[in-house]
């Protein structure tokens, strides 16, 4: 593919992505938070679709040798910057891709999110050197490295290229358990569907009782509530 086939095709996918999160409100923050604190899980659920589907698509190239996947060891410095970039996230009340939508849609406090953003990434990237850590680029070995805090790296590729087995099988065992929560958020969405249910009908009922008590109680209650032929 010509690079300029490649841009073209990034342009198309990027637009049709920004307009599905615009038209979908998609949050990866929604996403999380929603689930945990508000116990509704519309958008847990598209995010558990898309993860399936990505999952799927990579592994697939990778067992085709069509993939490019990144490699970067997984440290001490991971947990922080996911840890920190959360804390960001619900400060600004979206996550990274959410804020772009907003930021052209108008909204000044998403282009601030933005701008803040930006100016972390290259303060950031004043400190990264071959002798500060976190981390030192020399402590990237792929293995583990206690020395460096660094954990190692392995994803579907390095699986595949390891133990012979088509990238393809992680992708459908991570799939699977994808699913395997996709399926017990259903189950709970209607097991809460059933629970709420009942106490409608029960209103209703009491509602009920307490027209035919006050007809009961005052007489001609009931001959006034109906209407006049």
């Amino acid at each position: 593919m010509t690079p300029v086939a490649e841009c073209l095709a990034a342009f198309v996918f990027g637009t049709t992505t920004g307009l599905l999160v615009q038209r979908s409100r998609y949050c990866n923050v929604a996403a999380l938070r929603d689930a945990m604190l508000f116990k509704t899980y519309r958008n847990t659920k598209a995010m558990l679709v898309a993860m399936m589907i990505m999952t799927l698509g990579f592994t697939a190239f990778i067992s085709i040798g069509a993939g490019k996947p990144m490699q970067f060891d997984v440290g001490l410095n991971t947990f922080i910057g996911l840890f920190l970039f959360g804390i960001g996230m619900v400060l600004a009340g979206a996550c990274t891709v959410s804020t772009w939508v907003k930021a052209g849609e108008g909204n000044l406090g998403a282009f601030w999110a933005l701008l803040c953003t930006f100016a972390g990434m290259f303060l950031f990237s004043l400190l990264w050197s071959f002798t500060y850590w976190p981390p030192a680029p020399g402590t990237m070995t792929g293995r583990p490295n206690l020395a460096g805090l660094q954990f190692g790296f392995a994803n579907a590729a390095t699986l595949q290229l390891k133990t012979g087995i088509p990238a393809i099988v992680f992708g459908l065992v991570q799939a699977l358990a994808l699913y395997g929560i996709y399926r017990a958020i259903l189950k709970r969405e209607r097991a809460g569907a059933k629970a709420t249910a009942p106490a409608r009908d029960d209103g209703a009922c009491e509602a009920w009782a307490t027209a035919d008590s006050v007809a009961a109680a005052v007489p001609g209650a009931a001959a006034l509530a109906e209407p006049s032929a």
